[in-house]
């Protein structure tokens, strides 16, 4: 259908303006999570001593995870952040976990939203939430004397894609108490969770 400028104009069913309405709750929610997210203290506890708060956060993760064996062992530098982050690429078992949960989360997310509300929703956190999160990273390194921008990209991306977890787990409606929500109020929080590695839990 065109008006007299031959302007196109575009016509949605009621079906579809339905499954929009019922979206946009959901995308606000997001978007207000990003925003919250983008003023956390990211990266502002780095190896300092574990408080009661911080490691019941861990031990919830690693619990809700499936490695509730796994022991918290504190990473005190960048250096030795940098070794743990490393010997990641040797112990795919957290990797796996996290693939199977990420692709459940999907499936119930898009029972919420359609693949592009989905799409637009991560893509949002990661826009507005990569120049703030890298920025505070490279600070972090700078603070400590470290100029490595591999290792401070690291850092951030990992922050990133835990972002992108909490944000799924938020349009599935998962719950409080779902891993990537614990493993996102680490980073919230000023830490870095680099991973397991056998029977640790290396967290920065």
């Amino acid at each position: 259908m065109h008006d007299e400028d031959d302007e196109p104009h575009i016509t949605l069913s009621d079906e579809d303006l339905d499954a929009l309405e019922d979206e946009i709750p959901l995308l606000k929610a997001v978007r207000l999570f990003a925003e919250e997210a983008a003023s956390m203290p990211w990266f502002a506890h780095l190896g300092e001593p574990l408080d009661r708060e911080t490691k019941a956060r861990a031990r919830a993760y690693l619990d809700t995870l499936g490695f509730p064996d796994a022991d918290i062992a504190l990473v005190t530098d960048w250096e030795e952040a940098g070794d743990a982050a490393a010997n990641l690429d040797f112990d795919t078992a957290q990797w796996e976990a996290e693939e199977a949960l990420r692709a459940a989360l999907t499936s119930d997310a898009l029972e919420h939203v359609s693949e592009e509300g989905l799409s637009i929703a991560l893509t949002h956190v990661s826009a507005l939430l990569a120049g703030r999160v890298g920025a505070a990273a490279r600070e972090a390194c700078l603070r400590a004397g470290i100029d490595d921008e591999a290792l401070a990209n690291a850092a951030a991306g990992a922050a990133i894609q835990a972002a992108h977890g909490a944000a799924l787990s938020l349009i599935a409606a998962s719950g409080e108490t779902h891993p990537f929500r614990y493993k996102f109020s680490l980073f919230a929080h000023g830490r870095w969770p680099i991973g397991i590695a056998g029977l640790s839990f290396n967290l920065f």
